[in-house]
């Protein structure tokens, strides 16, 4: 009988996805206070909202890129986002134990990538350091139903481009466009999150927590129902990654339709 050897703590796979929320909190909500903050001189130099919008939603989801395909990227496959790494989960390309430690990673560095932007000042605070919240002009419930859908086209997105292996290499690049075009759609409805993480780290530093519950679960549903409707393409996904698609050295994620035994400490199998 073969014996089950307890695995070591992915450390290296924890420090990249905190570093990899905290940068993308730290520079994509600056970009959103400089963009939006009361007083920045970009209302005068871009006037017109939307095109603000798009522009911060192409940076934002820039940033998110520029992670994917950078080493944080090659280490944990810069899921930065708790309904991404579900996803993954849920298709058997992440175990258990390790989606857990994700998204506590996550969510600590969303919190500590926060904590910078307090040095924004009155720009911040103008907008509740890029806290999610319904528009003024909205319901929670209109605020809920547009999480589940902006997230419910992301995951199908990134399903859809890591799937199909002729176009998977192309998927950080999605990224920008998609939220170039979702941000202006969105934003005023629920300030647009698709991510409990990116939620969560200004929520803290800003203690704002208006409808802050439709920031998970509209997420977490919109990334359950992509799943489920996109469930026969996901089998074709090989790596929980965004990116550098067979770089996993160490064998923690699991591949399709696989389980994962050991023979020796610190060495999973695949079979």
């Amino acid at each position: 009988m073969e014996k089950s050897i307890k695995q070591p703590f992915p450390w290296p796979k924890f420090w990249a996805e905190l570093a990899g929320t905290a940068l993308l909190l730290l520079i994509g909500l600056s970009i959103v206070i400089f963009m939006f903050g009361t007083g920045s001189p970009m209302e005068q130099y871009i006037p017109n909202v939307k095109v603000r919008q798009s522009i911060t939603g192409f940076l934002f989801g820039g940033t998110g890129a520029l992670i994917a395909i950078s080493a944080i990227g090659r280490e944990s496959g810069a899921h930065v986002n708790p309904v991404v790494t579900m996803a993954f989960w849920l298709f058997g390309k992440i175990e258990s134990k390790l989606a857990i430690i994700y998204i506590a990673a996550q969510l600590i560095g969303a919190f500590i990538g926060s904590l910078p932007l307090l040095a924004w000042g009155d720009l911040g605070r103008s907008i509740n350091f890029g806290a999610t919240q319904p528009g003024t002009s909205y319901t929670t419930g209109e605020a809920f139903v547009g999480e589940v859908i902006t997230t419910f086209v992301l995951v199908s997105m990134l399903i859809i481009f890591i799937a199909i292996r002729k176009i998977r290499a192309y998927t950080p690049l999605m990224i920008p466009f998609l939220y170039a075009i979702m941000v202006p759609m969105e934003a005023d409805i629920s300030g647009i999150s698709t991510n409990p993480a990116r939620s969560f780290g200004p929520a803290v530093v800003s203690a704002t927590w208006a409808a802050w519950w439709i920031y998970w679960v509209g997420p977490f549903l919109g990334s359950l129902l992509a799943s489920r409707i996109w469930s026969r393409i996901a089998r074709k996904i090989t790596a929980a990654k965004l990116y550098h698609f067979d770089s996993d050295t160490d064998k923690l994620f699991r591949k399709k339709g696989s389980s994962v035994t050991t023979n020796e400490p610190g060495t999973p199998l695949m079979k």
